[in-house]
């Protein structure tokens, strides 16, 4: 992990809560974007733990130059912002996921370890505000022509069930575990459900089915 935060003492904390997680170790941190892409290079984290309030530049625009950095690095928001146009212009520059930093620990070192992953995570209360976000540009959940012009795609009851899971935040085991299901299954029905609604991840899918009232 690399740890981008001008608060040294947040970075200390951060260091210190990680640390009691085996599997998770933090190589380097940066008080701003640019020390940060002076280190990168050499560093190649995996995850990237990224402020938005930054000196000079907000994190959220930095990342598509962090990415660039690193490119192999997962870009994961940990901000005290709830604006959903921050959540918005995160994931259109590649982040992997925003989460708030009142996030629980545990919570932070599970979702840490699903962008990991290639996982997509958002704060379950950001959801809202990111469909608003898309909303307010004119934007459906999945960007499609206009819902009027298409026919509802036909979910089955359990494709449902999975994708209100998604929009809660669940991973595939914690789906699994909630519904009583196999992990496989769980992957099957989110392959499914991605193609039958024309997403491309997650994140979409958890932003159609709040739009849609799912959650």
């Amino acid at each position: 992990l690399f740890l981008i935060d001008d608060h040294t003492l947040l970075r200390r904390g951060l260091v210190a809560l990680l640390s009691q997680h085996a599997d998770l170790r933090v190589v380097g941190e940066a008080g701003d974007a640019g020390a940060a892409l002076r280190l990168l290079p050499a560093l190649r984290p995996d995850v990237i733990l990224l402020d938005n309030h930054l000196p000079g530049v907000r994190g959220v625009d930095a990342v598509p130059g962090l990415r660039e950095a690193s490119p192999a690095s997962r870009v994961l928001m940990l901000t005290v912002s709830e604006d959903g146009e921050d959540l918005a212009t995160a994931l259109r520059h590649g982040a992997q996921g925003y989460l708030l930093k009142t996030i629980d620990g545990d919570l932070l070192a599970q979702a840490i370890r699903r962008a990991a992953r290639g996982e997509p995570v958002v704060s379950p209360e950001m959801m809202g505000k990111l469909v608003a976000a898309f909303q307010s540009q004119g934007m459906s959940a999945s960007e499609p022509a206009p819902e009027e012009e298409q026919p509802a795609p036909q979910l089955s009851p359990r494709e449902e069930e999975v994708l209100r899971e998604i929009a809660r935040g669940a991973s595939n085991k914690e789906i699994a575990r909630a519904l009583d299901i196999a992990e496989t299954t769980v992957k099957i029905h989110v392959q499914h459900i991605l193609r039958k609604l024309g997403l491309s991840s997650r994140v979409q899918a958890a932003v159609y089915a709040t739009a849609h009232g799912l959650v």
